[in-house]
């Protein structure tokens, strides 16, 4: 049995995702030309690419054998893959990039913890643009401190949204 005061080990951050895709040169053309990444490596069955900006790494996969149905958020899995915007305005000049390049996406909502631009990828990967308000700003820097605990993320919550947002904690049962 695991000792439950073990450190934990840590991880640094996310290294890449990887999209299962149906064509390659449409993907390519859409990560390229519409999100500005770099195509640096063709493994043949895939490409890997970089957002010069970022360094954020994603691989662009075509599997042998695999099925051609469009992406859905509604099958188990990933649900969708959000990229940080600088700020509500930058959402804006997206909306505007996307209209210029007929990528379809829904306008930007606000919501409790920032504002979020949908959009779909060449095969309806669900992909997300957010800007976080002062509330997640703030959220994030305390809980990234390491010195936050669950009591303190509760008042947090409670203090800012309401208790009906809080966390509830598992009941021990029989």
């Amino acid at each position: 049995m695991a000792d439950p005061t073990a450190a934990r080990p840590a991880f640094a951050g996310v290294d890449h995702l990887a999209l299962t895709v149906t064509d390659l040169d449409r993907s390519r053309r859409f990560y390229t030309e519409v999100l500005d990444f770099v195509v640096v490596m063709d493994v043949g069955t895939g490409l890997i690419c970089m957002h010069p900006q970022t360094g954020f790494v994603l691989a662009l996969l075509r599997h042998e054998g695999g099925h051609d149905d469009p992406f859905s958020e509604l099958h188990v899995g990933a649900d969708h893959l959000g990229f940080t915007a600088a700020s509500r305005t930058e959402l804006e000049a997206w909306e505007r990039h996307f209209d210029a390049h007929d990528v379809p996406y829904t306008p930007i909502r606000d919501e409790l913890f920032g504002s979020h631009l949908n959009f779909r990828d060449p095969d309806n990967i669900a992909l997300e643009l957010s800007s976080s308000n002062e509330l997640m700003i703030a959220a994030q820097s305390a809980l990234s401190s390491g010195q936050t605990g669950p009591a303190d993320i509760a008042a947090f919550i409670t203090e800012h949204l309401g208790s009906d947002f809080v966390v509830r904690q598992p009941t021990a049962t029989g």
